[in-house]
Formats: C-alpha cells, sequence, structure tokens
C-alpha cells in the first residue's frame, strides 16, 4: 500500500516559551523510527496529551511533535513477523505522543514491540474510546482482581468517576457484577454515571475533606484511584480490612498526606498502576478482557463523544479547567 507524500495531523511545536498548536501537514519522511507503519483510523484524547501541547506540561519531548498517545488502526507496512499488511492492531503508551509522533496524523510509523493485535470483538473506535484511560482502568480492576477482590467482598469506590479512566472503571466493574460508588465533583454528571452502572454518588468534597482521624469507618472492598492527593488518602482510611486501593493519576497533586496505620492495622494494600511500559503480555490480556468481561457499559456514545483533527483543541483546553466529562475520540481524515 502506497504511503503519500503527506497528509493531515495535528502538531504542537514549541516555541520559546510557548507552544503553538493546529492543524497542519505531515511528511511522509518526518514519520518516527519503527517497523510497523500504520494508516490510523481513531485516536483519543488523554490528560497527557493535553500537557504535550503547553509550554510547562513537561510531558513533550521533541518539538515538533504529533501529540496523540493513543491510535487505532491499519497496518500498511511492516518490516517484522509479528503483524502482516491489513492488520488491525491498537497503540497505547511507551513513548507515543511523547517523544514519537504520535496518533493525531493520518499514518504513523512504531516500533513492533509497542504493537498490540486489535481484540476481535473490539471495534477501532472503540478501543480509542478506551484507550490509555480504559487501559489504565483495565490494569486497576485487573490488579485489584489478582489482589483478591471480588463482587462478593462489597462496594469498591471509584474516584475521579466522571473522567476517562473513572467512567471507564465505572462502566466495566458494574458490568462485572460489582456495586460501584462513585465519586465526583461534576454534580450534573451524576445521571450519566447511573447510567454506567454506578449504584451511589459520593461527592468530591466528602472523599477530598482533610480529616484529623488517620483511620475511619471501613466502607470499601477496594477502591480504583485515578486522582491522587487528599482522595488517596481519604481511600486508604476508608478500606476495609485486607483490601486495596489502586492508584493510577495525579490530577489531585502528587503529595499523599496518610499514615502507616491503614498498612499495619487494616492490611490495606497500595498498588501502582503504570499503563506507560506495562509488558506486552499483560496488555493483550487486559485488552481482552476490555473486549469481554471487563468491556464496560456504554463504551459507544455514552463514554466517548467523536472530534475531528478541528475539533481537538476545546477538548485539550477542557481537560486543563477540569471540565472534560468521559472520552473523546479523535476521527482522522480519509485524506
Amino acid at each position: 500500500m502506497t504511503i503519500p507524500e503527506s497528509f493531515p495531523a495535528f502538531l504542537a511545536t514549541q516555541r520559546d516559551d510557548a507552544v503553538d498548536r493546529g492543524v497542519a501537514t505531515l511528511a511522509r519522511d518526518d514519520l518516527g523510527d519503527g517497523e510497523v507503519t500504520v494508516r490510523v483510523d481513531w485516536s483519543s484524547i488523554n490528560y497527557k496529551d493535553a500537557l504535550a501541547t503547553i509550554p510547562k506540561g513537561q510531558v513533550a519531548r521533541i518539538s515538533p511533535l504529533v501529540p496523540g498517545i493513543d491510535l487505532a488502526g491499519e497496518v500498511v507496512a511492516c518490516d517484522s513477523d509479528a503483524f502482516a499488511v491489513g492488520d488491525q492492531i491498537l497503540v497505547t503508551g511507551y513513548d507515543l505522543g511523547v517523544a514519537h509522533h504520535g496518533g493525531w496524523a493520518r499514518y504513523a510509523r512504531v516500533p513492533a514491540d509497542w504493537v498490540v493485535a486489535l481484540p476481535d470483538s473490539l471495534s477501532p473506535r472503540e478501543a480509542m474510546a478506551l484507550g490509555t484511560a480504559g487501559l489504565t482502568a483495565g490494569l486497576s480492576i485487573h490488579a485489584l482482581e489478582a489482589h483478591g477482590l471480588t463482587p462478593a467482598d462489597g462496594p469498591v469506590l471509584v474516584l475521579g468517576a466522571s473522567g476517562g479512566v473513572g467512567s471507564t472503571a465505572v462502566g466495566a466493574l458494574a458490568n462485572a457484577g460489582y456495586e460501584v460508588w462513585a465519586a465526583t465533583g461534576k454534580a450534573a454528571e451524576h445521571d450519566y454515571l447511573r447510567g454506567l452502572g454506578a449504584h451511589e454518588i459520593l461527592t468530591r468534597e466528602e472523599t477530598t475533606a482533610g480529616s484529623d482521624r488517620p483511620l475511619e469507618k471501613m466502607r470499601w472492598a477496594a477502591a480504583v484511584d485515578p486522582v491522587g492527593g487528599a482522595a488517596t488518602a481519604y481511600a486508604l482510611r476508608t478500606t476495609r480490612y485486607g483490601g486495596a486501593v489502586a492508584v493510577s493519576g495525579l490530577t489531585a497533586g502528587t503529595a499523599l498526606k496518610t499514615t502507616v496505620l491503614p498498612f499495619i492495622l487494616r492490611s490495606v494494600s497500595l498498588l501502582g498502576i503504570d499503563s506507560v511500559s506495562a509488558g506486552a503480555e499483560l496488555r493483550r490480556e487486559v485488552w481482552a478482557r476490555l473486549a469481554g468481561d471487563l468491556r464496560p457499559r456504554g463504551l459507544g456514545e455514552a463514554i466517548a463523544r467523536e472530534v475531528d483533527l478541528h475539533g481537538i483543541e476545546p477538548v485539550l483546553d477542557a481537560l486543563l479547567a477540569g471540565e472534560a466529562v468521559g472520552r473523546a475520540v479523535v476521527r482522522l481524515p480519509e485524506h
């Protein structure tokens, strides 16, 4: 399959203390290194992508950069035996959209060991409705279950529930039979979260309020935490004996004010979740589960809305302002 000499892309270019961002043209010769060339059909927009487009985001490591830490599409050329022309694939994480041109261009070239075959029961759009956020949610649930969590153990708390990781976790846990309690600071999204399967809603104020008590009433069998900060401290002091908190994010900050008491008196575990460098075998296992028993409710229109390259900027601004809800997928132009 012939790759055109140039094609549409969204570029972020560092200019002194500013970043120019917008739709532009990328040349075929500017594609990154790798064995697999992909015609990108869908990508997504993540908080990390937004950070890659601002001067102090501390994410982008090359300039100009095609952001987009997720992509899904069709292999159009391959110098590896691992994949063949015509294969439907997806890529998330690693250096994609950070130090290597990412998914916001019609074509991408990536190392073969970054690539995962698209599960048969997921469309490329659905895979990007999940994307890094969905993989992170799936890895969190997978880790909690490896720790021993089952639906019979009781309610599971999801922090930051109206965001990308949180909304996916709510839908996936509910579909797997868990009683899900969703915490959000967006009162207007309560019905949305109930539609995804949330049993009850908690306010952000409840889950981020300070406390002089190192331990509080035991409420949760486990917690999915893409937020960090005070919310993590709340989850630790309210999780039941032997439970676990899977933490994957820092939107509320990197500091954690807690004590050792949840760990040594209640045997609570704090599980770190990294979706960027997770191994290939684990990725394949979790993607298979996201297409199966962890497939979230509302995976279509409920979780993800659709934009083209020209619609990316407003979503970036909403993410940076903390106003985004659910996921946004990017439809790449055919020409």
